[in-house]
């Protein structure tokens, strides 16, 4: 639901950023790296949101990638870690017993 919302929030920023964009039909000249091009405002502002908002995403889910992948190795160091407590314990606990009842 959460993220529901926020996709709601920035589709609204967006269709208003082109909404607002679309009333003005002046054309700039956009200089990038490789090339020069010539836009209308609204055009260049929609696609360089929607450039800035994929690479966002992009950036945290890389971020977000790293953190679980962390996580899963901590989750199986951390099972294996039981498991020879485990068996540590099951040895510890035959050695105590007696082995001749008075």
């Amino acid at each position: 639901m959460k993220y529901l919302l926020i996709f709601l929030v920035v589709l609204a920023i967006f269709v208003i950023s082109v909404t607002l964009g679309a009333h003005n039909d002046q054309v700039v000249t956009f200089n990038y790296l490789l090339a020069q091009g010539e836009f209308r405002i609204s055009t260049l502002l929609a696609s360089l949101f929607a450039v800035g908002f994929l690479l966002g995403w992009a950036i945290c889910g890389l971020f977000w990638l790293r953190v679980r992948v962390a996580l899963a190795n901590s989750q199986r160091k951390l099972k294996r870690l039981q498991h020879q407590i485990g068996q540590t314990d099951a040895a510890g606990t035959a050695s105590r017993t007696p082995a001749v009842k008075e």
